[in-house]
């Protein structure tokens, strides 16, 4: 028997939603699961009014970076006009559609006070022929039911009079999304529609259309097996919103997310792995993953588990993968791709690269984000620092004690030995000498330096940054403070 063939089809109307990403690493796990599983791209660009190019660009980067790979396309819906107005013709000739020129208007002033929703079949028996505004509605069975077979929600039942005849063309002739979806999945031979559970209504409708082809084609192609997935919502339990709620796949990657992470994460959306464990390799997840194990309960995108999580696998990086794959933000210049909101805050010239290899080992444990670094680490690498306006104030320049503080630091950091641990125990010693423990020692001292009150470890880094620079920034500061 054959593998599946699974498809992702989205809209190229804005940012790749993490629902979106979701559906598609769930197709692609299905697709997996089998040596010859196919994964297909179809991009559903015949919304022309909001479609854009670059939102397709977007999407194909995105499933890149989550290390999505196709096996079929990416294939565009904007080709397959010529398909449409075949399954348009053979639906026609066998009597499955008809003409309607009714308008919005017409339907309201017909039902009154009458709220039921839907179209009321006014033009159904009218014989009208094709015109300048004539859109083509399929006529629904008047009686009995649809029940959709779904994996995860089983036996959804679905009352025939509850759905209109619904159009499934313009008058120009253009396949609505119902009609040209259903003719792609039968070409494309797709075993399983896997997608959220939004499209849970169109189902039924795409039922009748797939059987109504099936007559009309003179061959039975199987429906396929339908999943639909479970919501995602936010810290409300709301639907995530595209306006309120971070959502963009893009601005993840942009934020210093690593794919794998990303991936693990959206795999446990809906779907949980055997055991305990929440760090999941993809093996394991193409190993593991099954559709009827997925709930069917909404799921919340739960954006501090996300980050901690990633926190947790750029920790597992050894030093040498985290300086190489946190390049993008360190050093943006030498990489084929960067993030598009932000820059280092130091330029090519000002860079080191080998003081950045002994810094990152520092950074490493305390970043979840790669985004998170460059603000952490810029004292390194710009002269004069900028300072935190409210750190100098509360630890330096309202402070005497503090001013007092640095004065001694100075003098003693001019003659002890340069390392992470003489530095440790001189500072200790000046703070015991004005009646500060290290806590409160340290702070002047990391604020003249770093320009802020949080950072890296400090010694290490002051044994990093060097004596002459060292020095030099704790003058600064004390020069600063009595200005």
């Amino acid at each position: 028997m054959a593998g599946p063939r699974v498809r992702f089809a989205p809209s190229p109307t804005g940012y790749f939603h993490v629902g979106s990403a979701r559906s598609a690493l769930f197709n692609w796990l299905v697709a997996r699961q089998h040596a010859d599983g196919v994964f297909i791209l179809r991009i559903e660009d015949t919304d022309t009014e909001r479609n854009r190019e670059e939102w397709v660009d977007g999407i194909i980067s995105a499933m890149n970076w989550l290390g999505l790979d196709l096996d079929e396309g990416p294939f565009r819906q904007s080709d397959n006009y010529a398909q449409y107005a075949e399954s348009i013709a053979r639906l026609i000739g066998g009597g499955y559609l008809y003409y309607c020129d009714c308008t919005g208007d017409d339907l309201a002033a017909r039902k009154g006070d009458n709220k039921t929703p839907g179209y009321d079949g006014h033009c159904r028996d009218r014989g009208l022929g094709h015109g300048p505004a004539t859109a083509l509605r399929f006529k629904t069975p008047r009686e009995g039911v649809t029940t959709v077979h779904d994996v995860i929600r089983g036996d959804v039942e679905f009352a025939n009079a509850t759905i209109d005849d619904f159009v499934v063309a313009k008058s120009s002739g253009a396949a609505l999304y119902a009609l040209a979806n259903v003719t792609d999945d039968r070409n494309d031979r797709i075993t399983h529609v896997i997608r959220g559970e939004e499209h849970l209504s169109n189902a039924p409708k795409q039922m009748m259309l797939w059987e109504a082809l099936n007559h009309v084609s003179g061959g039975a192609v199987a429906l396929p097996v339908y999943a639909h997935l479970p919501l995602l919502v936010n810290e409300q339990r709301k639907k995530l919103s595209k306006r309120k709620d971070p959502v963009a796949t893009e601005s993840y990657r942009d934020q210093g997310y690593l794919p794998e992470a990303f991936v693990n994460y959206l795999a446990l959306l809906g779907w949980s792995p055997r055991g305990a464990e929440e760090i999941v390799a993809r093996s394991t997840l193409i190993e593991q993953f099954r559709l009827e194990d997925v709930s069917h309960s909404p799921a919340f995108f739960d954006v501090k588990k996300l980050t901690h999580l990633n926190g947790e696998y750029i920790r597992m990086l050894t030093p040498d993968e985290f300086v190489e794959r946190s390049a993008p933000w360190v050093r943006p210049w030498s990489c084929e791709w960067r993030p598009s909101d932000r820059e280092p805050g130091w330029s090519e010239s000002q860079f080191d690269g080998e003081l950045f290899s002994k810094v990152a080992p520092l950074v490493q444990e305390r970043v979840a984000t790669f985004g998170e670094i460059a603000p952490m680490i810029g004292f390194f690498f710009v002269d004069p620092v900028a300072f935190d306006e409210p750190a100098f104030a509360k630890s330096i320049g309202n402070d005497p004690l503090g001013q007092t503080l640095l004065a001694v630091a100075v003098e003693r950091f001019e003659e002890v030995e340069w390392n992470a641990a003489a530095l440790h125990e001189a500072t200790i010693e000046v703070g015991e000498a004005l009646g500060l423990v290290l806590r409160k020692a340290q702070a002047p001292i990391r604020c003249a330096v770093t320009g802020t009150l949080v950072g890296p470890p400090l010694f290490e880094s002051l044994e990093l940054l060097g004596r002459d620079r060292t020095l030099q920034r704790l003058r600064e500061a004390l020069a600063r403070s009595s200005k």
